[in-house]
């Protein structure tokens, strides 16, 4: 099963980095994880940008793959649950593509794409924490799948 993020920007800060780059290393034990980083646009150009950060994420989207937006009015999911979207997947086949936006968020066509939305929360975070988040539950529902402890 792969598995990619595609994100709006860059991790600039070394301590994001290294989270980021932990959990991906922890997951090759599962998983191939793709990383695809897209140009974060200009908070000025509005809807523009956020049209353009979705076309490029967009390009990296192949048809047969199951996309996940995530957007704070997706759905909420516990680990648990998380770990059975992955468990489904797995019979079908594919990569499962998790994309997280920029600080103005998701273009419409990136959400109309998606197979499903996802929240991590009705809060807001950093689109840099987001990701790292999301690459610790990733790896948290593959060692639920796995049969592995994993902290509560």
């Amino acid at each position: 099963m792969a598995v990619a993020i595609i994100c709006a920007g860059r991790l600039r800060e070394k301590y994001w980095q290294d989270a980021a780059s932990e959990y991906v290393k922890r997951m090759s034990r599962y998983n191939k994880t793709e990383i695809i980083e897209v140009a974060d646009q200009p908070e000025t150009e509005g809807d523009k940008a956020m049209k353009k950060e979705g076309e490029a994420m967009l390009s990296h989207v192949k048809p047969d793959d199951f996309v996940v937006a995530m957007c704070i009015e997706g759905k909420q999911m516990d680990s648990v649950e998380l770990s059975r979207l992955f468990e489904k997947k797995a019979l079908t086949g594919g990569r499962t593509v998790f994309i997280i936006g920029g600080s103005l968020g998701l273009s419409p066509e990136v959400k109309a794409r998606a197979n499903e939305r996802l929240s991590m929360s009705r809060m807001t975070f950093p689109h840099q924490l987001a990701r790292v988040m999301l690459l610790e539950q990733i790896y948290r529902a593959h060692k639920i799948l796995s049969g592995e402890r994993y902290h509560k």
